[in-house]
């Protein structure tokens, strides 16, 4: 993902990740397991592990949408 995101969609995924439970961790790549307060933190700040988090979380959206884990 490039550029700025919109604050829409970054308020939506921080939402989505703040019903996670708090001592849930989530593995990023190389960047190792971070927990729900981080995750949050890097999407507001739009680093490099925010960016990819919203694209992960935009990929699930989009296979919702498309009924993907429906079938």
């Amino acid at each position: 993902m490039t550029g700025k995101v919109p604050s829409d969609l970054k308020e939506t995924i921080i939402f989505r990740l703040s019903t996670m439970p708090p001592g849930r961790k989530m593995s990023i790549g190389s960047y190792g397991e971070l927990g729900r307060d981080d995750l949050i933190e890097h999407v507001k700040k739009e680093d490099a592990i925010g960016k990819k988090i919203i694209e992960v979380e935009l990929e699930f959206m989009r296979a919702m949408k498309e009924g993907k884990f429906y079938e």
